[in-house]
């Protein structure tokens, strides 16, 4: 059986993240979805919308997913050995930056390969937070 894992936060669940979920799915038997809890992702200097509590649910509801779990810190190795994760998933836009080549690097040495997906564009939360802000427009989020 092939385990897929990947993470996020998730706060304003849209197309991209679907993707990411969908595609992931396709790629594996079983796909373990770890959702950034509130006290990570305020460690990044960030909130997010939805509460943590909120945000698992939806993506435990999603038909692609086969299990989500908390994640409670970044050590994407030690999640991936815990749930026996043979495949790790995650967006293009970290591709070839130096904390990814690390990464890359450490999980080859525990045998888990890495699969890049392209992002969506013009999709993330942090996009529709500022365009909400800006000016509420719904026009104006879908562009």
């Amino acid at each position: 059986m092939v385990i897929g894992y990947t993470t996020g936060v998730f706060d304003l669940f849209h197309i991209g993240h679907l993707h990411l979920l969908k595609n992931s799915k396709s790629l594996c038997d079983k796909l373990v979805v770890g959702v950034t809890t509130d006290d990570l992702v305020s460690y990044k200097g960030r909130e997010p919308i939805v509460p943590f509590e909120e945000r698992i649910e939806i993506v435990r509801s999603c038909k692609y997913v086969d299990l989500a779990v908390p994640q409670n810190d970044m050590d994407k190795l030690s999640a991936c050995k815990k749930l026996n994760a043979s495949i790790l998933f995650v967006g293009d836009d970290w591709y070839n930056t130096d904390k990814w080549n690390e990464y890359e690097k450490e999980l080859a040495l525990a045998g888990i390969k890495i699969i890049y997906f392209p992002r969506v564009q013009n999709r993330s939360s942090t996009r529709l937070k500022e365009l909400c802000a800006k000016n509420g427009k719904k026009s104006e989020i879908i562009k």
